[in-house]
């Protein structure tokens, strides 16, 4: 039997396929300052902004502004004719005029009834003076008649002496009795007369309060009166004038009332608002630099300002703070109303990693990571943790270290150990 068997004189040969060294661009960490922004709309307001309404009620009798009139602060914008209020400061002035003679006649009526005091007080000194006389007679009298007596009971004299002497006597009894009715009348006198003094004072008081009273209520009208004058509160451009002359006007008890006569807007300053988002309005500050731009002025270079204030709390309906950048506008190239959009300097940090936006990776999580070269050309891969990003270069708060170097920007994917040629 014949076996037959194949074999083959030939060796077979495994091919191992070296790994090829693949040319890459690479980029150094770098240590440098980074400046944080945040970019947001902005809309230019007048500085102040008034809107004058009326607080009389009647007709325009003149007007003496007009739309984009510049005027002055207390500038006279208009008149209104108000009749009626002049007819009742008329009315006033004369019920002063009544006043004050009523004052002067109170005023008199004290001065009688002190004068009436006195006289008084010098009738009762008199009667007082005179009862002293009176007394001394009326003792005199007495003892003349107690003498005759004694000479008449010893038969000295005779009876009818007596009777003279007695009749002497109670005359003088008499006289003192009307004298002390008299001291008590001017007594009462002089205390009706205190009295009359008291209510003439207190006639000239309610008189001059009343006086003062009528005199406040003038004051109070001539505030009217002048509210009838129209006038500029701050010096400003007139924005707004919904009169003309012969309009009826009435007094706006409130604000939000109809609309308003004049606005007046101060545009030689303005503000520019921004509203800042929530994450950024905390490192918001006084002071931060504001670059403003502007379609209006798209061929000009941007304005460059500071953050004036920053209002502290955050919108509940949009979440957002509103910051404010005061900037001159003598030149009224800035209007009221125009919008553009402000980059705030946020913060600045000193000695932060920076790459290249493009030599960073994300992985399906949006983990970062880049491939660090080694000195001798070998790939490692490093989870890298990020910080800013201004849309070119990227922080690196972890992960590298000043001076390495990485991949830059290229497509292919890499290997720790993996060899690369370095451009």
């Amino acid at each position: 039997m014949l076996t037959v068997g194949c074999t083959s004189d030939q060796p077979v040969v495994m091919k191992s396929e070296a790994v090829r060294t693949v040319p890459v661009k690479t980029v150094a960490v770098t240590t440098t300052k980074v400046q944080r922004t945040t970019l947001q709309p902005a809309t230019v307001h007048a500085f102040y902004r008034a809107e004058i309404r009326a607080k009389a009620s009647g007709f325009v009798k003149t007007l003496n502004a007009d739309i984009g009139d510049y005027v002055e602060a207390g500038a006279e914008l208009a008149t209104i004719e108000v009749p009626e209020l002049f007819k009742q400061r008329e009315i006033i002035e004369k019920r002063i005029l009544r006043l004050v003679a009523e004052e002067r006649r109170s005023l008199a009526g004290i001065n009688l009834a002190d004068a009436r005091v006195r006289s008084s007080q010098a009738l009762l000194s008199e009667a007082k003076s005179q009862m002293a006389g009176v007394e001394a007679s009326l003792a005199a009298s007495q003892a003349e008649f107690d003498r005759t007596q004694d000479l008449v009971q010893r038969g000295s004299l005779q009876s009818r002496m007596l009777d003279e002497k007695r009749m002497k006597r109670d005359s003088e009894s008499a006289r003192k009795e009307a004298m002390a009715s008299s001291i008590k009348s001017a007594e009462a006198e002089v205390v009706v007369s205190e009295a009359q003094v008291e209510s003439a004072r207190a006639d000239f008081d309610a008189a001059k309060a009343e006086t003062e009273i009528t005199r406040t209520q003038l004051e109070e009208l001539e505030v009217l009166v002048a509210y009838a004058t129209i006038k500029a509160p701050f010096a400003g451009i007139i924005t707004a004038r919904s009169i003309e002359p012969g309009n009826l006007v009435r007094q706006s008890s409130e604000v939000g009332n109809g609309r308003p006569l004049f606005v007046i807007s101060q545009v030689d300053k303005v503000r520019v608002r921004i509203p800042v988002p929530e994450t950024d309005a905390p490192l918001v500050n006084p002071g931060d630099e504001v670059t403003l731009t502007f379609p209006s002025f798209a061929s000009e270079p941007p304005i460059v300002g500071t953050v004036s204030r920053r209002s502290g709390s955050l919108d509940p309906s949009t979440r957002t703070m509103m910051v404010e950048a005061d900037l001159d506008n003598s030149d009224g190239k800035l209007l009221p109303g125009m919008f553009g959009q402000a980059s705030i300097n946020l913060s600045t940090k000193i000695a932060a990693n920076m790459l290249p936006a493009q030599a960073i990776r994300f992985d399906e999580v949006g983990k970062g990571y880049v491939y660090i070269v080694g000195d001798d050309a070998t790939i490692v891969r490093a989870d890298v943790t990020t910080g800013i990003d201004d849309g070119n270069s990227i922080e690196v708060l972890s992960g590298v270290l000043p001076g390495q170097r990485v991949v830059g920007s290229h497509l292919k994917r890499f290997v720790d150990g993996q060899k690369v040629k370095p451009l």
